[in-house]
């Protein structure tokens, strides 16, 4: 039956693409996706009230993307960690995740940052002891740790020599190689500027800089900046052995398929809903088959630009929203209210644009719920 959609009227596909959990190991690249949280849609709580988490459905879209051989890279920027979810939520998300991993043999890495320093000015010693107590939880869990880009840190360096020098620390107390995450102002306006300078050049020697000097220290990097052609540099620089993980939910196909000097493996918060799509692509790519990965992903670069579309930040509501036409969770609820930050129109263009490409496991169930959103907005038709 044809959908009546603000856009206008669409006819929903009848069959999923049906991509069943399991298969061989992924091989040619490392992928991890960035997984969002469940909100508890019971719970009286308001935007600035801490997050009150639905741990089993949480718990449960992880071993979802474990199934299909995807790392899970937990307590991100995708899980709404400082847009909802505070240190306390990531706390516990990361020992509960870091669990479930290990009792189902599923990859994790988990982000660390400074998000339980209060609000107001910080000095670059107490962004320090912040990030120590994270990256201690987080290595305490067995989980690999992700150095993330600090809000607090931003504000208080003065310069490029902060940044080496809190780094430099920071790498000296890891037990094992982390990832280090260059988050750009387009997911955070608070981190414009970061590694010392707004000149991304100067920004791009800074990182570098760090990792050259404590390569034992680095498994690799993830860059979150949507600039294909910095990433491809940044990855031609870096020293042997230390891999980049894109974070470019914009050109990620061209990006992991990679080219004659290189590849990038895989962070990307799209490999949310796009998780049994994007682990059979891998493995077609671990055949050698470059054309036949790209012909599988390239088709979804259009639903991730509308999805991260600017504001960028606001990408989660989209991940969100599919999850739950997908049937991944009973209800389109987020923490902090977040489920209102796009308008109907967004969010029907996403469903028609997944729905096109046989994300939906059940056609039918997304399309009820499609109908039911329409109708508390208003624009059934």
């Amino acid at each position: 039956m044809t959908i009546h959609l603000p856009q206008g009227p669409y006819e929903p596909r009848a069959t999923p693409l049906g991509l069943a959990p399991g298969g061989a190991a992924l091989a040619s690249r490392t992928v991890f996706s960035a997984a969002h949280v469940v909100a508890d849609p019971y719970a009286d709580v308001s935007p600035d009230s801490p997050a009150t988490v639905d741990w089993d459905a949480t718990l449960a879209f992880r071993r979802h993307l474990w199934s299909h051989g995807l790392g899970v890279a937990e307590a991100m920027d995708t899980a709404q960690r400082g847009m909802g979810l505070d240190w306390a939520g990531a706390a516990e998300l990361i020992r509960r995740s870091a669990a479930e991993a290990k009792s189902v043999g599923g990859a994790i890495a988990c982000g660390v940052g400074t998000d339980q320093l209060p609000p107001g000015p910080a000095s670059l010693a107490e962004v320090r002891s912040a990030y120590e107590e994270q990256l201690a939880l987080v290595e305490g869990s067995g989980a690999q740790a992700i150095l993330m880009a600090s809000r607090a840190l931003a504000a208080a360096a003065n310069g490029p020599q902060d940044y080496l020098e809190t780094y430099a620390h920071l790498l000296r107390q890891a037990t094992e190689p982390v990832v280090l995450h260059w988050l750009g102002p387009m997911f955070d306006p608070a981190l414009d500027g970061y590694w010392g300078s707004a000149d991304l050049d100067a920004a791009t020697d800074t990182f570098l800089q760090v990792i050259a000097e404590h390569p034992d220290k680095v498994d690799g990097i993830k860059i979150s900046l949507l600039d294909a052609e910095r990433e491809i540099d940044v990855r031609r620089r870096l020293p042997s052995g230390v891999r980049c993980y894109t974070g470019d939910d914009f050109n990620y196909p061209e990006l992991i398929a990679g080219d004659d000097r290189g590849f990038s493996h895989a962070l990307l918060g799209i490999f949310d809903p796009l998780g049994p799509l994007a682990a059979h692509a891998v493995r077609v790519l671990d055949t050698g088959d470059t054309k036949g990965f790209r012909e599988l992903l390239d088709p979804t670069v259009e639903l991730s630009r509308h999805l991260f579309q600017t504001p960028t930040r606001y990408y989660k509501t989209g991940v969100v929203f599919l999850a739950w036409l997908a049937g991944h969770q009973d209800h389109f609820t987020m923490v902090g209210g977040l489920q209102s930050a796009r308008s109907l129109p967004h969010l029907a263009k996403a469903y028609e644009l997944a729905d096109r490409l046989g994300l939906f496991p059940d056609p039918e169930l997304a399309e009820s719920r499609m109908r039911a959103l329409l109708t508390v907005h208003g624009g059934s038709r």
